[in-house]
């Protein structure tokens, strides 16, 4: 008996032996597969990084060779060394380099593309590039040369020891960058270099893009945690006794980027109501009602009506609804300030409401805070019927207001928006009050 079971069992478990081994080589070699793949991918993203970065430093040297009045060619070498740099960046983020320190020369790169893009996109023959914006460009070209230079190092030894991608983002996961990994310590190399370049004059269109939201940017006195909970309490209309269960947090203490957080649950059952004050002046930035929202029975029209009081209530006077995001349960409406029958872009904030009872349950207001002040607006040279003749012509126009916005140089531009549709479809044309010029496009959503 055993022999007739042995018969039969010795075939079946050979086979079953032979197809483990088969199965195995398979995983084996589709592991090898998917890992060859990565390695190849990260060799290309690393030598079209090393060349990209090296065209650059030859384009800027391109611009800067040229007659100060060839506007033309440079402004065609600044927009090719925007793109470069562009792609660099991305070439960057393409690298297993997250665990690694090479946020200076990311920085560095962000802010060439930057200064690029803003000189290239302003009319170089009315606003050429101005001596300081010279000077920077030759600091640009040497300092892109010497990061050039250091990429192409590593990349030499990357080809002649034949090293691996792989072998770094192992290094770099499992905490183990030994100081002998070649392409780790080419690239700490690099970004050190950078980390030494004397500050730079980026300008201040470019200088705007980095400069971060601070409570010295705002008025009024230091507030406390006491009088956010009183004005927490106000906002959502509770009574002294339930004013007590309003929990305030302080976030970032001792930093200029302080502020306070008010938390309120009316009971275990429900989410709490969140809400963030600046500490200076006590201004709201965001609030959230995380409740359950019925079936919709307000419509979008009523909708807006509830947003415009809400905001006429809590102290945002002065405010115009220039869009919506329907959400079905939910509308939000995105107001901008309104100064002298002028849109203010800028102090722009966004309203949610619940169209089951129109009750507002969160807003956005942290644009609001920054920007809403009153301004010296400028009169527009340009009469209504000149910026028109900047339009196409197949440009149907519906209706037409000033409005300030932040054209690409991050500087405030008064405009005539001009609402309208062409091709199917419907567009906001921001045309410059003083030089007729289109400043920006905005489809608008169906």
């Amino acid at each position: 008996m055993y022999r007739r079971l042995s018969a039969v069992l010795f075939p079946v478990m050979t086979l079953f032996f032979i197809g483990s081994i088969y199965w195995g080589y398979q995983e084996h070699q589709e592991k090898n597969s998917i890992l060859i793949k990565a390695e190849n991918q990260y060799q290309r993203a690393f030598h079209d990084l090393s060349y990209h970065v090296d065209q650059l430093h030859h384009q800027l040297g391109n611009t800067l060779a040229v007659n100060s009045a060839s506007q033309g060619f440079q402004r065609k070498g600044l927009v090719n060394s925007w793109r470069l740099t562009s792609e660099a960046q991305s070439e960057i983020n393409q690298l297993p380099l997250t665990l690694l320190p090479f946020s200076k020369t990311e920085e560095f790169l962000s802010k060439i593309a930057n200064f690029s893009y803003k000189t290239s996109v302003r009319d170089l023959t009315k606003q050429p590039l101005s001596p300081d914006e010279f000077k920077t460009l030759k600091t640009l070209y040497a300092d892109s040369a010497e990061i050039s230079k250091s990429l192409y190092g590593v990349q030499d030894k990357v080809i002649a020891n034949n090293l691996r991608w792989m072998d770094v983002e192992v290094a770099l996961a499992t905490e183990k960058s030994t100081l002998d990994n070649t392409i780790i310590d080419g690239f700490k190399t690099v970004d050190k270099k950078v980390s030494e370049y004397p500050e730079i004059n980026w300008g201040p269109s470019v200088a705007s893009m980095y400069q971060k939201r601070t409570v010295k940017m705002l008025g009024g006195h230091m507030s406390t945690p006491e009088e956010v909970r009183r004005l927490a309490a106000k906002f959502l209309k509770l009574d002294e006794a339930k004013a007590k269960d309003i929990r305030v947090v302080e976030n970032g203490k001792g930093t200029e980027y302080s502020s306070f957080s008010a938390t309120y649950r009316a009971n275990k059952a429900d989410n709490p109501i969140e809400m963030d004050f600046t500490q200076k002046g006590a201004q709201l930035i965001w609030f959230e009602n995380p409740r359950d929202i019925g079936k919709a029975a307000l419509s979008i029209e009523e909708s807006k009506r509830k947003a415009a009081d809400f905001l006429a209530r809590h102290g945002y006077p002065d405010m115009k609804a220039v869009s919506y995001d329907d959400g079905n349960q939910t509308a939000a409406f995105t107001f901008v300030m309104s100064q002298d029958g002028v849109l203010i872009y800028p102090a722009k904030l966004t309203v949610k409401i619940a169209r089951d009872n129109g009750e507002a349950v969160a807003i956005q207001a942290a644009d609001y805070v920054y920007e809403h002040r009153k301004r010296k607006l400028p009169k527009p040279r340009l009469m209504s019927a000149e910026a028109r003749a900047a339009l196409n012509p197949d440009f149907k126009v519906n209706r037409e207001q000033l409005a300030l916005i932040d054209n690409d140089a991050d500087q405030e531009v008064l405009c005539y928006e001009f609402v309208g549709s062409i091709n199917g479809s419907g567009y906001k044309i921001y045309v410059n009050a003083d030089s007729g010029i289109e400043e920006s496009i905005e489809q608008l959503p169906d």
